[in-house]
């Protein structure tokens, strides 16, 4: 799991741009200034809160939890397809590089 830099700032350093990219992972932000940074993650709570959260009530915060996991787990990763991945869902999108992330070489 990433954990989130302390300073924004680390988010478009150097160092950490190399990290991601040795890694395989495109991050959610572009360079410092850009109006577009973390459109990602701010389209996702947008839509978490009008598809699910601004439609309920919940009684405590652990039926808040269980309906945001489930959503976040059932249906937006597996069902909801996504304009930015050509209308695919994450699982799909995703399911091919984990394949090949867990698949081990043979020996020559």
């Amino acid at each position: 799991m990433l954990r989130r830099p302390l300073e924004s700032a680390q988010y478009t350093s150097d160092a950490y741009q190399r990290i991601l990219k040795r890694h395989g992972v495109r991050p959610s932000v572009g360079a410092t200034g850009v109006c577009w940074d973390n459109f990602a993650a701010e389209s996702f709570f947008g839509t978490l809160k009008n598809e699910l959260v601004y439609r309920e009530t919940y009684p405590s915060r652990r039926a808040a939890r269980t309906a945001i996991t489930e959503y976040i787990e059932v249906f937006y990763n597996r069902q909801r397809l996504h304009y930015t991945l050509g209308y695919h869902t994450p699982e799909h999108v995703e399911h091919p590089y984990l394949t090949s992330q867990t698949s081990i070489p043979e020996a020559a």
